[in-house]
C-alpha cells in the first residue's frame, strides 16, 4: 500500500480507501460489508469513509459494529462522517450546516460508529442558508473539544473553500484541511483546474469519490444495461441519466480495448488513472463483492508501473476532454 499526506497535514492516508455509499446497510449484507472491510484493512487501507445520510444512518451503524468486532487499534485506521443532508429527518435544524445540526450530527455519528472521535468530518455540501463563518466556528469548536481531528468540505467551489479558509485565518480558527470532490476520467475540471491554486496556496488535500464514474468506467455498460447495478437501484435515476450517455460509452469501449492490450482490467486502469496525480490524497473505492475490491487494489501497481507518459497520452487521445486553465 502507498500512503500520502492529506494535503499539507501530517495525517497519512492510504492512496486507496473504502467507502460505504449505496452499499453498507442497503445494497449488501452486513457479513459482506465485514468481509470487505477486513480485506481492505489487511491490504493496508487505513481510511474508511461514511456519512450521516448513507442509508439514513444505517451505514454508520454497520461500520461501527464491524469496527467494534474487529477490535483494530484506533491508531491504525481513519474514519470519517459528513454533515448536511441529515439522517432522514426533514424538520428544521435536522439538515444543513447550522451550529446546532453540525454539533448534533457529530454526536450522532460518534454513537453510530462507536468511536470517541472522528478523524475526518466533512461539510457534505455548501449551505446557502447558513453563514460560512458559523460553520467554521462550529467545526473549530468540535476540534477543540477533541471530537474531530480534521474538518473539510465536499463538493464546495474553490471560492467557498477559500472563504472558509479566510474566515479561519481572520479569527485564528482551524481551517479546512481537505475536500471530497468527484474525480474520474469524465469529471476533471474542478479537481484539475478550479482547485489548482488551493493545492499550492493552502495545501488542500483531496479524498476523491466515484473514480469509476458510478460504474460507467468498469465497462459493464458497454453492451447494454445489466441488472443489479447501482444505476439500476431505486432512486438513482438522476445518476443514470447524468452518467450513462452514448458518447461516454463509446470512449469506455476504446479504453477497454487499451486495457485489454495492457493486460489490465478496465476498472483497475480507471482507478490507477485517478491516483496518478499528486493532488489526489486518496481515492475512495466502493465495492459490493470481495472479488471487486481485490481486483481494484491492483490499481496502485498499475499506476506506478504501467501508466507511463506514453500510456497516459493514449488515454488522453481517447478521452479528448483534458481541461485547460482559463486565460486571464
Amino acid at each position: 500500500m502507498e500512503y500520502r499526506r492529506l494535503g499539507k497535514s501530517g495525517l497519512q492516508v492510504s492512496v486507496l480507501s473504502l467507502g460505504s455509499w449505496l452499499t453498507f446497510g442497503k445494497q449488501i449484507a452486513n457479513s459482506t460489508a465485514e468481509e470487505l472491510m477486513k480485506i481492505a484493512y489487511d491490504n493496508g487501507i487505513n481510511f474508511f469513509d461514511n456519512a450521516e445520510i448513507y442509508a439514513r444512518g444505517q451505514s454508520e451503524i454497520v461500520m461501527g459494529n464491524i469496527l467494534k468486532k474487529m477490535g483494530w487499534a484506533r491508531d491504525t485506521f481513519v474514519v470519517s462522517s459528513k454533515v448536511f443532508f441529515g439522517a432522514g429527518g426533514k424538520l428544521p435544524n435536522q439538515t444543513g450546516l447550522s451550529r446546532k445540526h453540525v454539533f448534533e450530527a457529530c454526536h450522532a455519528a460518534l454513537k453510530r460508529l462507536q468511536v470517541e472521535y472522528l478523524d475526518l468530518y466533512f461539510c457534505h455540501r455548501p449551505d446557502k442558508n447558513t453563514p460560512i463563518e458559523e460553520t467554521v466556528w462550529a467545526m473549530n469548536d468540535l476540534i477543540r473539544q477533541g471530537k474531530v481531528l480534521y474538518w473539510g468540505t465536499s463538493e464546495w467551489s474553490a471560492q467557498e473553500i477559500q472563504e472558509a479558509y479566510g474566515i479561519a485565518r481572520q479569527y485564528n480558527l482551524i481551517p479546512p484541511t481537505m475536500e471530497q470532490p468527484q474525480y474520474n476520467m469524465f469529471h476533471r475540471y474542478r479537481v484539475e483546474i478550479e482547485y489548482a491554486q488551493l493545492y499550492k496556496n493552502i495545501g488542500l488535500g483531496t479524498t476523491i469519490w466515484s473514480p469509476l464514474a458510478s460504474g460507467i468506467l468498469t465497462g459493464k455498460y458497454n453492451d447494454g444495461f445489466p441488472t443489479d447495478t447501482r444505476l439500476g437501484m431505486e432512486g438513482m435515476e438522476w445518476l443514470k441519466n447524468r452518467e450513462l450517455v452514448a458518447e461516454r460509452i463509446e470512449k469506455v469501449k476504446k479504453l477497454s480495448a487499451l486495457a485489454n492490450e495492457l493486460g489490465v482490467a478496465m476498472p483497475t486502469l480507471a482507478i490507477a488513472w485517478t491516483i496518478k496525480p499528486h493532488f489526489v490524497s486518496t481515492a475512495i473505492l466502493g465495492a459490493s463483492k470481495a472479488s471487486q475490491l481485490q481486483e481494484n487494489l491492483k490499481a496502485i501497481e498499475i499506476a506506478q508501473n504501467v501508466l507511463n507518459n506514453e500510456i497516459m497520452q493514449k488515454i488522453e487521445e481517447i478521452l479528448q476532454n483534458k481541461p485547460e486553465m482559463p486565460a486571464f
